[in-house]
């Protein structure tokens, strides 16, 4: 059978069945599922698909079976660099396992995010990854029902039947305020913002216990904030700066990196120095704050690997919905340590 031409009509599944000398449930696999058919045959149905120049319909398949070859992924901030990182990580794996991933932002607003999820609902998605900062049981409870996987991402929901992947959030916090003490904080602040959001508290936690596991005394200052938004780590900056120097911290840890960019910014535009006279910290590891005048000393939280391993679970379960056991991967941060707490490295003299 040769290929047809564009003006003929398009091959059917039943056309490449033929050719292939299998049935159309195993052309079906080929296309869906192909680690479920055997290697010889997968490569005679190949063949067939290309001789005709099969395209499979989608939307028909959509229509049929009740799901796309697409999964969504529902982050609740792309202003976040984690947000971003995990949706290039979770993009990279689905298209190595042959689907597309499809992309909503909440904008921080949780109606938004249960907009995003009913919106890929109806389009069929085979699956969904949320990364919430609250739980949300109904929309997951909603998806399910409707057979349409979920897998949870840095957030660990009080009650849902799902897999999650979660970073050490508590542990960023650890090892950031660790390396504060280490570099000789004895007054530290802790910008905190959105305390309510579970990856924000579990990172103050973390910090407080590192102070209370330190061989020498630290005092430890909580400096609320209303957002984690640039706008509130200017306003605390200058609050900070305003401060006389015997109650001023001497390092400051806020629980994001662009609230500790927008502190830095303002306390040097105040006569602060960073870090001769406070040194700052964040915590997300953001790449927009690698650069600039003062490179800031941060926590990655790994978000690429994130969405990885979100995507590997997702598709486990899409492809063995019986047999699947949920899990819960948590992987654990690391800290990278930059001019803002330890100052720019001095220059050697040429000899």
């Amino acid at each position: 059978m040769r290929r047809r031409t564009p003006a003929e009509s398009p091959s059917k599944l039943s056309d490449v069945a033929r050719l292939a000398g299998v049935s159309l449930s195993t052309v079906s696999n080929v296309l869906n599922h192909p680690t479920r058919v055997a290697a010889s045959t997968r490569t005679r149905v190949e063949a067939a698909i290309s001789e005709l120049g099969f395209t499979p319909n989608r939307n028909a398949r959509a229509l049929v079976v009740g799901t796309t070859d697409s999964i969504g992924l529902v982050v609740f901030d792309l202003k976040n660099s984690l947000f971003v990182d995990i949706a290039r990580g979770a993009q990279r794996r689905a298209r190595g396992r042959g689907y597309s991933l499809q992309v909503g932002s909440s904008d921080s607003d949780v109606e938004q995010q249960a907009e995003h999820l009913r919106f890929f609902d109806a389009a069929q998605v085979s699956g969904l990854i949320l990364a919430p900062m609250h739980d949300a049981p109904e929309s997951v409870d909603r998806l399910r029902s409707h057979g349409r996987p979920v897998v949870i991402v840095n957030h660990d929901p009080a009650e849902a039947n799902v897999c999650r992947v979660l970073v050490d959030n508590e542990q960023a916090g650890f090892l950031a305020v660790r390396h504060l003490i280490e570099c000789g904080a004895r007054r530290l602040g802790i910008v905190a913002g959105r305390r309510d959001l579970q990856p924000v508290e579990l990172r103050v936690e973390g910090a407080h216990r590192a102070a209370r596991e330190s061989a020498v005394p630290v005092e430890v200052v909580e400096y609320p904030v209303d957002g984690l938004e640039p706008e509130y780590g200017d306003r605390m900056g200058s609050r900070l700066a305003a401060l006389d120097r015997d109650e001023r911290p001497d390092a400051v840890l806020a629980v994001t990196d662009m609230l500790a960019m927008t502190i830095i910014s303002r306390l040097t535009a105040q006569g602060i120095r960073v870090p001769d006279d406070i040194r700052v910290m964040g915590c997300d590891h953001n790449t927009a704050a690698w650069g600039g005048a003062i490179p800031l000393s941060s926590v990655s939280l790994r978000g690429e690997a994130l969405g990885e391993h979100a995507v590997d679970l997702l598709l486990d379960e899409i492809d063995d919905p019986a047999g699947h056991v949920h899990e819960t991967i948590t992987i654990g941060p690391s800290l990278h340590i930059r001019e803002s707490t330890v100052g720019r490295p001095t220059a050697t003299p040429p000899a």
